[in-house]
């Protein structure tokens, strides 16, 4: 592979070029979309999938409960297909735990707590159906147990790491936690080894080329899992060398787009958070001078000193600046941020771009640049 198609590679890969016709193939296909940014990852989920999706088409996914939003990969939150999750979650488990047991004693929590806690989760929700975070932490604060200093927060993925809770649909602006169990009912059974494989197969497949580094960055498996998963998919992605690094890519070349291509990617999105190496996306020679520039004074442009990956304009699969959103009374304003400045051609495509954006959210929409 010529390392100019490289990043094009990836765009069609990751669906970004051509979409996918419902949610659930896109997270099907992707394994998981990281999710906590819940506005931004509806996003990432719509702009994979065929033209005129709309967040109305997210949420009725949701709402039909084929996929859902839980602590997954690096036990962070992701979207994925219902159907994988518990097979997911089995694959996560000893390093969720392992990591949640560090947790609980630094936090001074005895396994009592933790097991009192999950049972007073599981019968409130029992009863219930759903319930808000803060109705989750009034549960815990009725029986004793606090939910300040992170506490409550700790004890939400805790419960979701073992499999208890996910996240439900949301109830107007507030999330709610269900019962995984009672929420997701249909389940993709795999042994460990299987879910092994599969995960290394569709990680690889929807965002190769990639490298083992890559992969256990993304899924926080080791690298003896790592490599185990993929010796058994080595049916469906294949190995490639570029630039001196061994990469994973599927065998089925995607269709490429040799146009040029304008794409306004959210916060978190798969394209730059999901892979260990960035340089790719990041090496335009201006934008790597606006970078460097703005880390001298402290103020990094693409992700935020807390780790926040902020929304990136990419043009050819290169990212050449960021973009925000306000909205005042039912109206979209979207700001490009420019550091390698867009043509004429460029700069249209970037307002179609946000067009689409607007539309996706059913806002009327106004660019400044």
């Amino acid at each position: 592979m010529d390392y100019s198609d490289f990043i094009n590679f990836r765009l069609a890969t990751q669906h970004i070029h051509y979409g996918l016709d419902t949610p659930e193939e896109v997270l099907e296909s992707m394994g998981a979309i990281q999710a906590q940014d819940y506005t931004a990852s509806l996003w990432a989920i719509g702009l994979r999938c065929k033209e005129g999706t709309t967040i109305k088409d997210i949420e009725r996914a949701i709402n039909e409960r084929k996929i859902a939003r839980t602590w997954l990969m690096r036990g962070t939150i992701h979207f994925a297909a219902s159907k994988d999750i518990h097979w997911m979650l089995k694959l996560f488990a000893p390093r969720l735990l392992h990591t949640a047991m560090m947790r609980d004693q630094h936090l001074g929590l005895s396994n009592n707590t933790v097991e009192k806690t999950k049972m007073l989760f599981y019968n409130s929700l029992k009863k219930e159906k759903q319930l808000t975070r803060k109705e989750m932490y009034k549960v815990l604060e009725k029986a004793g147990i606090p939910s300040k200093n992170n506490l409550g927060y700790h004890m939400l993925y805790r419960a979701a790491w073992d499999g208890l809770i996910c996240f439900g649909p949301y109830l107007g602006k507030e999330q709610t936690f269900v019962l995984m169990d009672d929420h997701i009912k249909e389940r993709h059974a795999l042994s460990a080894e299987q879910a092994n494989a599969e995960l290394a197969k569709r990680y690889f497949q929807s965002h190769g080329p990639a490298t083992i580094k890559d992969y256990v960055w993304w899924s926080g498996l080791t690298v003896k899992d790592a490599k185990a998963g993929i010796e058994k998919a080595e049916s469906v992605i294949k190995e490639e060398v570029i630039n001196g690094k061994i990469y994973y890519m599927p065998k089925k070349i995607p269709k490429l787009n040799n146009t040029q291509s304008v794409h306004l990617l959210p916060a978190f999105d798969e394209y730059l958070v999901s892979y260990a190496d960035r340089e790719a996306m990041l090496g335009n020679p201006q934008m790597q001078r606006a970078l460097n520039g703005t880390l001298n004074t402290g103020k990094v442009s693409i992700i935020h000193s807390n780790g926040t990956f902020v929304p990136v304009i990419v043009v050819d699969g290169e990212v050449v600046g960021t973009w925000s959103r306000k909205i005042i009374k039912e109206k979209l304003t979207i700001t490009l941020k420019q550091y390698v400045k867009l043509d004429n051609v460029q700069l249209r495509e970037a307002k179609e771009e946000a067009k689409k954006y607007g539309n996706f959210f059913g806002l009327e929409t106004t660019v400044n640049y």
